[in-house]
C-alpha cells in the first residue's frame, strides 16, 4: 500500500493507493450565502451533513469584504458521486462549484461566475476595470521619487511602482537601496495621494521590513508586493507572502516556464491564505523576440481572465526593453502598451523616470515624465476601444 501526500487549498491530505488502483482526487466548492452566520442552525445543519460524508475533507474559508463576509466550504477528496443538488438545497448555500482547475482557489471554474476583484486601501483591483502603475523601476534619489510622485497625482493616478529591493543578474549591479529608502518613498507617497505603490521582495524579511515602515509612517500609503520573473518558483518566498492576509501580491510571469506553472505559483500566495493576487505578463526570454528584450506575451491577457480570476496586469517595459521609435513617432513601449490593455488588461506597471540617462537600473526603457500624460491618454484611448469591442460583441451576441 502506498500513500500519497496531496496539498489542496491549504489542506493536506492523503491518497490510498493499493492493489494498481488509485481512489480519484477531486474537489468542490460550496460558497455560502453573504454574511452566513457560524452560529446559524442552517449553517450547522450544512456542516453536520458535510461531515458525515466519506472520504471528504473539509477546509472553510472567510473572505472580508468592506460590507460583508464571504464563506467559501471546499471539500476535497471523492466529490465527483456527491449530489450537488442535495447541497445547494441547503438553505445557506449560494451555490455550488465543481473544480476543474488545478489552481483550484484562484482558478475559474465551470460555471463559476464568482467575482472578481478586491479592494486594498480604497482602491478597486479587479478584471472590470484599470490601473496605471508608472514609476521607478529602482528608487535611487528622494528628490527623482518626489518628482515622480509628484507628476502621477497632477494627472489624477492614485498608484506607483517604487522599487526598492531589485534582484540583478550581475552581483555588481545596484540592488536597490532597500529599507533605507522605505520612510521618505512612504512618506512622499502620503504627501501626494498615492495609495497603492508595487514594490518587489526578493527575501521574506523584506516584507517584515516594509510592514515595519509603513506602521513608521502612520499607514501613508499601501504597498502591493511585487515578486519578479526570477521569484516565480521560488516557493518559500511564495509562501511568506502568501500567509500574511495584509498586502496584496503582484506575480510577474517566469520568463522561462509555462503559463501553466506561473499560474500554479500563484496558487501557492492564495493557498497560504493570501487570495489577493494580480497576474502580471512581462514578457518571454527568448531572442524570437528581437530586437525586443523580450517576446511580448500580451495575447495572454484573455486567455488568464479566462482560466483564473485573477486581475491582469502588464509590464511593457521589461517586455520591450527599449525606447526606440516605430515610423508612426510613437515608441515601441506604448504601442505594446496597447496592445494589452485593448485585450482587456487591467493593470500596466511601467517604467517612467524624471532623467532616464541617471537611472540605475533600466533607464534605457524609462519613459520620460514629459511623456506621461501622452501615455496616460493612450492608454484611456485603448480601453475605450477595448469598452467598445465589449459592446460590440453585446449586440452581436456571442461567436460561440
Amino acid at each position: 500500500m502506498l500513500q500519497i501526500l496531496y496539498t489542496v487549498a491549504g489542506l493536506n491530505y492523503w491518497d490510498i493507493k493499493s492493489d494498481n488502483n488509485i481512489t480519484p482526487i477531486s474537489a468542490m466548492i460550496i460558497i455560502l450565502k453573504p454574511d452566513t452566520l457560524k452560529e446559524d442552525e442552517d449553517y450547522l445543519r450544512l456542516m453536520s451533513y458535510l461531515r458525515e460524508l466519506p472520504n471528504i475533507r473539509i477546509n472553510t474559508h472567510d473572505e472580508f469584504g468592506a460590507q460583508q463576509v464571504l464563506t467559501e466550504i471546499y471539500l476535497i477528496g471523492e466529490t465527483a458521486a456527491l449530489d450537488q443538488e442535495m447541497i445547494e438545497s441547503f438553505a445557506v448555500v449560494d451555490r455550488v462549484v465543481r473544480v476543474s482547475r488545478e489552481y483550484r482557489i484562484l482558478g475559474r471554474h465551470s460555471g463559476d461566475q464568482r467575482s472578481s476583484q478586491f479592494a486594498y486601501n480604497g482602491v478597486i483591483f479587479g478584471q472590470h476595470n484599470l490601473h496605471v502603475m508608472a514609476g521607478l523601476c529602482a528608487v535611487d534619489t528622494r528628490e527623482h521619487a518626489d518628482q515622480m510622485m509628484r507628476a502621477l497625482a497632477e494627472h489624477g493616478q492614485v498608484c506607483a511602482r517604487m522599487g526598492a529591493y531589485k534582484p540583478r543578474t550581475s552581483p555588481y549591479s545596484f540592488q536597490g537601496h532597500g529599507k533605507d529608502c522605505l520612510p521618505y518613498v512612504f512618506e512622499l507617497a502620503g504627501k501626494h495621494g498615492i495609495r497603492v505603490i508595487a514594490m518587489e521582495i526578493t527575501h521574506d524579511g523584506h516584507i517584515d521590513e516594509i510592514h515595519e515602515a509603513l506602521d513608521a509612517s502612520g499607514g501613508a500609503t499601501g504597498v502591493m508586493l511585487q515578486i519578479g520573473t526570477r521569484n516565480t518558483q521560488n516557493f518559500e518566498l511564495l509562501k511568506a507572502a502568501g500567509r500574511q492576509k495584509t498586502l496584496p501580491v503582484l506575480l510577474k510571469r517566469g520568463f522561462g516556464i509555462t503559463l501553466e506553472e506561473s499560474l500554479n505559483a500563484a496558487e501557492y500566495l492564495a493557498s497560504e491564505g493570501n487570495r489577493n493576487v494580480v497576474f502580471c505578463l512581462r514578457g518571454m526570454k527568448t531572442n524570437m523576440g528581437d530586437p525586443h528584450r523580450n517576446l511580448v506575451d500580451f495575447a495572454h491577457v484573455p486567455v488568464v481572465r479566462r482560466m483564473t480570476r485573477m486581475p491582469v496586469c502588464i509590464d511593457p517595459s521589461h517586455s520591450v526593453g527599449i525606447r526606440d521609435v516605430a515610423p508612426d513617432h510613437i515608441p515601441d513601449i506604448m504601442h505594446a502598451t496597447c496592445q494589452g490593455v485593448i485585450s482587456g488588461a487591467n493593470l500596466v506597471l511601467v517604467d517612467f523616470h524624471p532623467q532616464p540617462t541617471r537611472a540605475l537600473v533600466d533607464g534605457p526603457q524609462a519613459l520620460t515624465l514629459e511623456e506621461l500624460p501622452w501615455f496616460l491618454e493612450d492608454v484611456q484611448l485603448a480601453r475605450q476601444a477595448y469598452e467598445k469591442r465589449v459592446e460590440l460583441r453585446g449586440r452581436y451576441g456571442s461567436a460561440t
